[in-house]
Parts: C-alpha cells; sequence; structure tokens
C-alpha cells in the first residue's frame, strides 16, 4: 500500500484499512443519550418451533461471514491518523445471536416496544458492535428477527446489504479467513504521513468538496428552522410507530408530477407534521426536512461503510398536493446535483475533534437547520425467505436523532410495500399517535381529479 514502507509486512498482516470520513462522521455523532443504531424487525412466516435453533445457527453462520461484522474500529495511536477497522481475533458470531420471548400480548405493539429497548440498549463495546435477536412469543404464532448494528459499520444502503447476505440465494462468500493481526504503530504512521501527502496534492479540489458538500447541507449558515415544538431537548426513550402503504398507487401520483416516491413521502410526512403542530396550536410553513442521500444505490456485504451526504429541503405544507409534490422534487434535485460525494475527510476530522472536545453536543443540542429527519431505502421488489421461510414484512428502524429534533420517519420499500417508522421520544411528544393517525390520513389521500379543460365556444 503507498505511503508504507515496510511492504512486506503490509503484505503478511494485509492493509491498513481506515474508518471512512462518513464512518468518523457516524462516530462523532453518537452524542447519545441513546447509542446510534440502525436496525430492522423481519417477520418471518412458517418457522416450526423445533428449528429455532437452526435459524439461529444459521443466522450467525451468515452475519459471520460478513467481515465487517468480525471487525471492531479502535482508535490509532496519536499522529497516526483516523480510527481503523481490525479484525476481532475472539470475535464469535454466535455470541451475538439470542433468542427472546415478546412480552404479552405479543402483537406489534409489543413488538415495537422490544425493539425499542434493544435499540437503545448499548452494544458492547469489547466486540463488534452488531446483534441479532430471535423474538418468539408472537401471537399470530410467527417468529421475528430483529437485527441491530452500531451506524459506524453501515448506512441504510449498507444495512440492508447486511440483510440481504443473511437471506437465502445471496452470492457466495469466499472461506473465512483467519484474523489479520493488527497493523503496527509503524504502519500506522507511514499510511498517515501517506494520507496526509495525498491531501496536500488534493487541497484545491478538497476545498471545492467542502463547499459543495456544505452547500448542499443548507450552508455554512443556514435560515433557522422555524421555533417549534418539534424541535428541544430528547431524552433517552424511543418509541415506534408503524405506517404502511401500497408502493404503486403513491409512485403513480408521484410520477404524475415529476416526482418520486421519496419526494410524496417528504410531502405527506411533513403534512401530517403540520397536522400535529396545528393541533398544538402552532403553525409553520415550510417545514425544514433533514434528508441524507446515499451515494451509492447499492453496496454488498464485503463493502459497508457510510457514504451518505445530508441535504436540507424545505418542504411547503400549504397549497395543492400537486404543487408541493413539483417544488419538493425541484428542491431534492438541486440538493442531489450538488452532494456529489460523503463528507470530505477534513469535515470529518472536525466533527471528530469537536466532539471529542464537547462542542459537537453543545451545537447539536441546540441545532435550527431542521425540524425533522426522512431517510429512505429501496429495499427488494420480491419477498426474501430465511432458511426457506418467508420474510413477509421488514420495519426499518434507528435509534438516535439528529441534535434536539423530537420526530423522525425512517422509511423502506420492500415487496411492493412501503414502511414508514416514525420514531419519536416519546416524554416529549406524547401525541406520537396523533400524528401516525395523520400520516395515515395524507398517505391515504386519492390522487386530485383533474380539472377538465373547458371546450371554447365559436364564435358566430
Amino acid at each position: 500500500m503507498d505511503g508504507i514502507s515496510n511492504r512486506s509486512a503490509v503484505r503478511a498482516r494485509g492493509v491498513v484499512e481506515r474508518a471512512t470520513p462518513g464512518d468518523v462522521v457516524a462516530l462523532a455523532m453518537d452524542l447519545g443519550p441513546v447509542p446510534s443504531h440502525v436496525g430492522a424487525i423481519l417477520r418471518l412466516a412458517g418457522i416450526p418451533a423445533g428449528d429455532l435453533a437452526a435459524l439461529e445457527r444459521l443466522v450467525a453462520d451468515r452475519a459471520g461471514a460478513v467481515p465487517r461484522l468480525r471487525q471492531r474500529l479502535v482508535p490509532a495511536p496519536l499522529g497516526c491518523g483516523p480510527p481503523v477497522w481490525v479484525d476481532d481475533p475472539a470475535a464469535d458470531p454466535a455470541q451475538h445471536v439470542c433468542r427472546i420471548a415478546c412480552p404479552a400480548p405479543g402483537d406489534e405493539r409489543a413488538l415495537l416496544d422490544l425493539a425499542g429497548r434493544l435499540m437503545t440498549t448499548p452494544l458492547p463495546p469489547t466486540r463488534p458492535l452488531w446483534s441479532a435477536a430471535l423474538v418468539t412469543g408472537l401471537a399470530d404464532g410467527e417468529v421475528a428477527l430483529l437485527v441491530v448494528l452500531h451506524h459506524v459499520l453501515a448506512d441504510g444502503v449498507g444495512g440492508l446489504a447486511v440483510l440481504s447476505a443473511l437471506a437465502d440465494g445471496a452470492p457466495a462468500t469466499a472461506a473465512r479467513a483467519a484474523a489479520r493481526p493488527a497493523p503496527t504503530r509503524r504502519e500506522l504512521a507511514g499510511d498517515a504521513a501517506a494520507r496526509r501527502r495525498q491531501a496536500v496534492r488534493r487541497l484545491p479540489g478538497g476545498i471545492r468538496s467542502l463547499r459543495r458538500w456544505l452547500r448542499a447541507a443548507g450552508g455554512s449558515r443556514p435560515a433557522s428552522a422555524a421555533t417549534c415544538t418539534l424541535i428541544g431537548p430528547v431524552g433517552d426513550r424511543r418509541r415506534y410507530e408503524v405506517v404502511r402503504a401500497e408502493t404503486a398507487p403513491l409512485r403513480a401520483l408521484a410520477h404524475r408530477h415529476g416526482a418520486t416516491v421519496n419526494d410524496a413521502v417528504l410531502v405527506a410526512a411533513s403534512a401530517a407534521l403540520r397536522d400535529l403542530l396545528a393541533a398544538r396550536g402552532e403553525a409553520v410553513d415550510p417545514i425544514a426536512v433533514g434528508v441524507p442521500v446515499s451515494m451509492r444505490r447499492s453496496t454488498t456485504a464485503a463493502t459497508l461503510g457510510n457514504q451518505v451526504a445530508p441535504i436540507l429541503v424545505p418542504v411547503p405544507v400549504t397549497g395543492a398536493i400537486p404543487q408541493r409534490l413539483e417544488q419538493v422534487a425541484a428542491a431534492v434535485r438541486r440538493g442531489r446535483a450538488a452532494a456529489t460525494q460523503p463528507p470530505p475527510a477534513g469535515v470529518a476530522t472536525a466533527m471528530w475533534w469537536t466532539a471529542q472536545l464537547g462542542l459537537l453536543r453543545r451545537y447539536m443540542t441546540r441545532q435550527r437547520r431542521m425540524h425533522t429527519m426522512v431517510s429512505s431505502i429501496h429495499g427488494p421488489d420480491h419477498h426474501l425467505t430465511i432458511g426457506g421461510s418467508t420474510v413477509a414484512s421488514i420495519v426499518p428502524l434507528a435509534s438516535a436523532e439528529t441534535g434536539n429534533v423530537r420526530v423522525s420517519f425512517d422509511v423502506l420499500s420492500y415487496a411492493g410495500t412501503l414502511t414508514i417508522t416514525v420514531v419519536a421520544d416519546p416524554d416529549t411528544v406524547p401525541d406520537l399517535p396523533d400524528l401516525t393517525a395523520a400520516l395515515r390520513r395524507q398517505l391515504n389521500t386519492p390522487a386530485p381529479t383533474p380539472t377538465p379543460t373547458p371546450t371554447p365556444t365559436p364564435t358566430p
């Protein structure tokens, strides 16, 4: 590898696998009060009770074949660059997979509450940061698989790749190699020196990248989001509500107005927030929405990490739906055009050090850039199977809010169904069921009937 003088040692030990700038940002943003986790609930149909032990072994074996799920992120010595991914020689995937009984009555509400507790429980820092639980005791007799990943392991697209690696028919992986020894301090120092030389050579391009990244994220000094009760301190609990809709009608409506399904979700979610605020005696227009934009449409379990850039979208909440869709679609297109790459290394380094000094947490708990976050992932269009059992549905999950954002939305399309998980701090959003009901109303809004153009009357 360039920049490391002892090339024979590198060949013996493997490359120095640094955290990407996106990984560093994800780690820096783990500010509490709950850990920064992403995950999913997979409902599995048709698993006989006697097959649970076999399913546990299957999940552990397939997860263990994902290289990143056998690694830990460790800090490099001072002056030796950003953190580095190292193989954990003690990694045992079976220790990450367990079986949990869902509390009575075993309905979706009980399952979501269980997920809320697991998603907000820190993962042991002495081993790779992931877990998987087979949840039994569901009212319908089915079994759920609850997967939890620390955000530093993967963004939404990477998390979907992990789920795909657990499914039947996933591409065969190479035989699991023995754990590589961690790089030495000398190797890390040489690699860091090479990276610094490259950074100097790329400085002009890096400055341009930084400007584009900041512009997509709303600029270095964006207009403050209007003050309202959507913004404020959050506690250490999370509650999930789930709204489902058929993808095809929503796509048809969006396409008629030059928009996408994701654009339609932004309009629907913002309108639901408008209704929630109206019930509280507040009015905000537009709603400022943070939208993570992936730099890749897909990836494999061999290439995870974080490759997203944030854009800021002002979503109008008044006016006809077609006009709102068109405005949002145009704003998202502009944001995507500017968000051409993940966070530059300079941004990641700055965020890392401000996080270490406590300044990032101070800023984020006072941020006024956005009212909410909406993260969307396009999943498989067909049903997956795991161990021969159909994955009937997938519910996307996230735990940490951005700064003092009290409500966010995680969206996944899977097998013709759009699943939107509304995430909130229940202590500051006690009316979350009202928001969920408002979102259901918005998604069921029929397409507007076009007004026929009157035929001109001939002049005699």
